[in-house]
């Protein structure tokens, strides 16, 4: 949080202005040419409330210029694809926030965006949710959209995206696809539980042969290594007693970012930062 993806998002579809340096996408310099190229998702809902699901499409329709037959078309279409043809009629206020996410994305399809800006779009939405808007952005991306995502879930841009960009603090610190990203970490993650406070064994954790990274969390280390089970054995033996629990796993981008951000996303009382 606060590492300027929104802000990024917003330069990028000219809301903002850059303090130097400079923006193209698609190849220009952001303005009305290059905005009808493009549909962004925002962060927070941006649904009329008094406004039905039908026409909040055709809003969006005639803005860009659809004509009548051509916005009926789409409409119907991407109504059907997103499971809301039977809602059309209905006020935006009345859908669940997965429907509304869902209304949120279809609005932005209808005018075939060849670049779909993403604010976190699956905010606060539930797993089943989740998964159905992944869906729909993924038939987009196959039909030939272009999809930007800012998001902080690390594992949601390890599965999904082709390639990834870290941020800290308004500067790119790393970008790859996740294998490429991954491909010189340690290949083993070791969440070590223990009973107490850890904070003065962090230094001789870092000691161990084999381990790359070893972050703090509260009563929780988290440690790269190249393998767990040597390094675990070790640990057993200097302070079994001290360990309430082990999970091991292989490394994920989420060890990539702990590497080249260098902080935790987590406090050491456990809230989001």
């Amino acid at each position: 949080n606060g590492s300027g993806k929104s802000t990024l998002i917003s330069l990028l579809v000219g809301r903002r202005e850059a303090a130097g340096g400079a923006l193209q996408v698609l190849g220009d310099a952001p303005g009305v040419s290059v905005r009808a190229r493009v549909a962004v998702v925002f962060q927070e809902p941006s649904l009329d409330p008094a406004m039905t699901v039908g026409e909040t499409m055709r809003l969006q329709a005639r803005l860009f210029g659809l004509s009548r037959d051509e916005a009926r078309v789409a409409i119907e279409s991407l109504l059907d694809r997103v499971a809301l043809r039977d809602r059309e009629r209905a006020a935006t206020a009345t859908l669940s926030g997965g429907m509304k996410r869902r209304l949120e994305l279809a609005r932005a399809l209808v005018t075939r965006p060849e670049l779909i800006l993403l604010d976190e779009p699956t905010l606060a939405l539930d797993p089943d949710s989740r998964l159905a808007l992944w869906d729909h952005l993924l038939e987009a991306n196959a039909a030939g959209a272009t999809l930007l995502l800012a998001t902080n879930d690390v594992y949601e841009a390890e599965r999904y995206c082709h390639r990834v960009a870290l941020m800290d603090k308004g500067t790119v610190v790393a970008e790859g696809s996740p294998a490429d990203l991954k491909r010189e970490l340690r290949h083993d993650a070791v969440r070590i539980e223990w009973r107490e406070e850890p904070s003065h064994l962090v230094a001789a954790l870092e000691a161990q042969p084999g381990v790359g990274h070893v972050r703090l969390a509260g009563r929780t280390t988290h440690v790269t290594v190249d393998q767990a089970s040597p390094f675990l054995t070790r640990i057993f033996q200097q302070w079994g007693d001290a360990i309430a629990g082990v999970h091991i796993e292989p490394s994920t981008l989420e060890d990539v970012y702990f590497q080249f951000v260098g902080h935790g996303i987590t406090d050491d009382a456990g809230s989001t930062t």
